[in-house]
């Protein structure tokens, strides 16, 4: 199926929490001299206008990024996540553009770093290479093919350090298995990777049931690291639609729930309905 496209959903709440999430694992992974892989399975275009039809058509961002942005005091988590989108938007006088995971990777990487994105809707493809073009130079690996795929082909990465986004559309309801299998396929490979996983929240049993899913790929890869963060934007609704989003990291940095205990009220707070948006957080061997 390639029907979606992310620049739909630009900057929105999910974002929001998935980026300021990787972003810090990023940071974590820079404190170290030695080189490591970012890998993505789904890299969408990279680089979004939100003036443009897709992502102004529902301006998703407005409940989003936007919230976050001109925010002062922001807790450690949001603040470094913050401070990218503000460079991904100098010179603007107001918020022109949303990065996606891609572009905070490459910004964030050094030369001795690896990036390996992987997008299999042709247009985002192109789109893709065209947004990196000018920051990966060298350092990236773009692929025009399916990521659950690529991104087991890849196991473990020679740096033996890497950090791995995993994150589809959920448009078609076996990608929840996929996922679970590759993240396990990939742990029995390379146990020492950090994976986040991103996941939308909805009404569906496949979404209600995955993060047990996830758990279970994790304890028969034999790891025993794992932190679980969701945001839910309101309620559960009785029909379809997503109303929150969650994140499933493996092998997280250890000071990573700390960070989220002090972030998620701050996110609930700016971009939660006040009554019924909450948020949760989770997380065992650390």
């Amino acid at each position: 199926m390639l029907s979606y496209r992310h620049a739909f959903h630009a900057g929105n709440h999910a974002d929001v929490l998935k980026h300021s999430i990787l972003v810090s694992v990023l940071e974590y992974y820079l404190r170290k001299d030695k080189p490591f892989w970012y890998i993505d399975s789904h890299s969408g275009a990279g680089f979004y206008k939100l003036d443009s039809k897709f992502a102004a058509k529902n301006a998703e961002y407005k409940t989003g990024i936007s919230k976050v942005l001109n925010k002062e005091g922001l807790p450690e988590l949001l603040s470094s996540f913050q401070a990218l989108v503000k460079e991904a938007n100098a010179g603007k006088r107001s918020l022109t553009f949303y990065p996606g995971s891609p572009w905070f990777a490459a910004q964030m990487l050094r030369s001795s770093d690896k990036l390996r994105l992987h997008e299999l809707h042709p247009s985002d493809a192109k789109l893709l290479q065209e947004n990196m073009r000018n920051l990966v130079r060298k350092r990236a690996h773009i692929e025009v093919s399916d990521g659950f795929v690529g991104v087991k082909g890849v196991m473990p990465p020679p740096t033996k350090r890497a950090v791995v986004l995993i994150d589809p559309p959920y448009e078609d309801k076996k990608d929840y298995q996929k996922v679970a299998k590759l993240l396990k396929d990939s742990l029995l490979r390379f146990q020492n990777g950090t994976f986040a996983v991103w996941y939308p929240q909805l009404a569906s049993i496949e979404s209600r049931e995955f993060p047990a899913l996830l758990k279970k790929a994790v304890k028969q890869a034999g790891v025993e690291s794992w932190c679980h963060a969701t945001l839910s934007i309101k309620g559960m609704p009785k029909g379809k639609g997503m109303y929150g989003s969650g994140m499933f990291i493996v092998n997280p940095p250890y000071l990573l729930p700390e960070q989220l205990e002090k972030a998620l009220p701050v996110m609930k707070e700016l971009m939660c309905d006040p009554l019924s948006g909450d948020f949760s957080l989770e997380f065992e061997g650390l």
